[in-house]
């Protein structure tokens, strides 16, 4: 159900006059705008605390991972809650934090402006035991720009997880089938194109070429 408060009234008000400008979205009546770079968005979630008001959250998300909900794979900012008493008192709050989101989403497109430095970022970071989506996301991102070798270890990484759970199963199915064809940059846009196609539709936006650049 839709948030009606005044809260977000004045959150969505705000919002539209930071992030509408620079092209986002937001995602019905909620409290959630994207950035949408057909591949990859930028997700911003204006996060309700437990009572009146809202804190800020503002990062990446990978659309090969195929689901039908936005995620955070990449945090860029996350802001503690402001919490709501008056309007008067609750405005320029919502203000500032809409200008905290239209800031790191704008570092966001200046980290992330194409595939080569996405993949150069993901493959940099410290690898973390237990973490199975920080190496599958790094294998993805390196074969796409056809380095294998840094793929391939990805991959081998994620197999290496113990698979605690069912989706660790399935991410481990995934990553098999990627280390098979990591080689192949042809074999492995198609996937991806087939993934980021499926997860588009599945949260509503529409279709869009994907294009390695």
């Amino acid at each position: 159900m839709a948030d009606r408060s005044p809260v977000l009234r004045i959150i969505t008000s705000a919002a539209r006059e930071s992030l509408k400008p620079l092209g986002l979205t937001q995602r019905g009546r909620s409290r959630l705008w994207v950035d949408d770079h057909g591949w990859w968005l930028g997700v911003v979630e204006f996060t309700p605390p437990r009572t009146a008001g809202s804190g800020l959250h503002v990062g990446a998300m990978w659309l090969w991972h195929n689901v039908d909900h936005l995620v955070f794979h990449v945090d860029a900012v996350q802001v503690g809650s402001e919490l709501f008493r008056t309007e008067d008192q609750f405005t320029p709050l919502a203000v500032e934090l809409s200008r905290q989101a239209a800031a790191n989403v704008t570092a966001l497109r200046e980290k992330f402006p194409a595939l080569p430095d996405v993949a150069r970022y993901l493959t940099s970071r410290p690898v973390r035991r237990g973490f199975l989506w920080d190496s599958f996301d790094s294998g993805i991102a390196a074969a796409l720009v056809g380095d294998v070798d840094t793929a391939r270890d990805h991959f081998e990484r994620v197999l290496r997880e113990d698979a605690l759970a069912p989706w660790m199963g399935e991410a481990q199915e995934k990553a098999r089938e990627l280390h098979a064809i990591a080689a192949d940059r042809g074999a492995m846009t198609a996937w991806v194109t087939r993934a980021v196609g499926s997860c588009r539709s599945k949260l509503g936006l529409d279709p869009v070429p994907f294009a390695i650049s």
